[in-house]
């Protein structure tokens, strides 16, 4: 079972770069190392949640989101690089 990453806090950039940092080591850690391995492990993940945001999409009511809907994709400003240092 692979380990479960809690969601970074939002408290500051540094604070998020630092837990996306140690996000980071910890998947890598997790695949020896492989980082071909691990993005393999993150794209097949992505996959599995866009088919569960695909089915609670079509289960939900307009009336209980009041007409918001999901989205599958980040908007490009919310995509931030990981600071190398």
């Amino acid at each position: 079972m692979r380990p479960q990453l809690a969601p970074p806090k939002i408290l500051n950039e540094e604070t998020t770069n630092e837990d996306l940092s140690w996000e980071v080591e910890a998947v890598l850690s997790w695949h020896d190392e492989d980082a071909k391995a691990a993005i393999a492990t993150l794209l097949q993940d992505c996959r599995h949640l866009r088919q569960q945001l695909a089915l609670a999409e079509g289960a939900m009511s307009r009336g209980i989101t009041r007409g918001w809907r999901p989205s599958f994709d980040r908007l490009l400003s919310d995509r931030r690089p990981l600071d190398k240092q």
